[in-house]
């Protein structure tokens, strides 16, 4: 097997995300927790914050449409559907600033109701730029109804579209960047983990076999848990017994025998 070139993803002063004691409890005992770090945090925040003014303008285009274009006696069909458009353009943008804030600060499991809020608003958004119109666009009385449909089955389709990508299926959490950090320093020793560009998990070593698997680029990446989460993968390897062995990281007196393995991590 051919290997590949191995590169090392751009470090910060201090790592994109780290596990620190934190006391729960009248134990007073420490479990290692993740948490991001100041300039993963600040990132977040300035994504949210670009995300916010996108979905902002999406509303105001949905007021605009409601207000200056459903009103009119004679209703202007190639404004109203370009509205409707940029709308959807200006939510699904949002929606992946959001996703992307998410991977570097994302929200607790413990929170239920934070976290379903923080990873579905932009779904929730999309629903609040696009419903309130569409019913207005079927219950104007000055439409015609081909216009109607014409405008009110775009708004649908749009805005299914805009509300797929607003929707997290496979939400990050601390509790998963905790425990894949804690893993992989327990196996490896280190945080430290690769990938490519186009897998969806990241792995033990450079010499895992999926890892090496045919790439466009031929390359293999290097770096953190949060710095492989904030290049768009989803999670750990479920293959950690076959890739422990493939490593090196198994000890000669432990039998090697594990779960059974998931057929395939979509990684190459």
């Amino acid at each position: 097997m051919a290997k590949k070139k191995v590169v090392r993803v751009e470090s910060d002063p201090e790592p994109r995300g780290e596990t620190r004691g934190e006391t729960r409890g009248d134990s007073q005992e420490a479990e290692p927790t993740w948490t991001p770090t100041a300039e993963a945090k600040s990132k977040a925040t300035k994504l949210r914050l670009a995300a916010a003014v996108l979905w902002l303008l999406a509303i105001a285009g949905e007021v605009y449409a409601i207000f200056g274009v459903l009103n009119a006696d004679d209703v202007n069909m190639v404004l109203l559907i370009g509205l409707i458009v940029v709308i959807g353009i200006l939510a699904v943008a949002g929606s992946l600033l959001w996703k992307q804030a998410n991977r570097l600060d994302p929200a607790r499991r413990s929170e239920p109701t934070r976290f379903f809020i923080q990873n579905q608003l932009g779904a929730i958004i999309t629903v609040i730029a696009f419903l309130p119109l569409i019913v207005l666009i079927l219950l104007n009385k000055d439409m015609s109804g081909r216009e109607k449909a014409l405008a009110g089955g775009l708004g649908v389709v749009v805005m299914l579209v805009a509300g797929y990508f607003g929707t997290e299926l496979n939400p990050s959490s601390v509790e998963q960047y905790t425990e894949e950090t804690n893993t992989v320093e327990d196996i490896v020793g280190e945080n430290l983990v690769y990938w490519t560009k186009e897998g969806n998990v990241f792995h033990l070593c450079a010499e895992a076999s999926d890892v090496n698997r045919e790439s466009k680029d031929g390359k293999i990446y290097e770096g953190t848990v949060a710095q492989a989460h904030e290049a768009g993968k989803d999670r750990l390897t479920k293959k950690i017994a076959q890739e422990t062995r493939e490593c090196g990281f198994d000890k000669p007196d432990e039998p090697t025998d594990g779960p059974a393995e998931e057929p395939t991590d979509e990684e190459s």
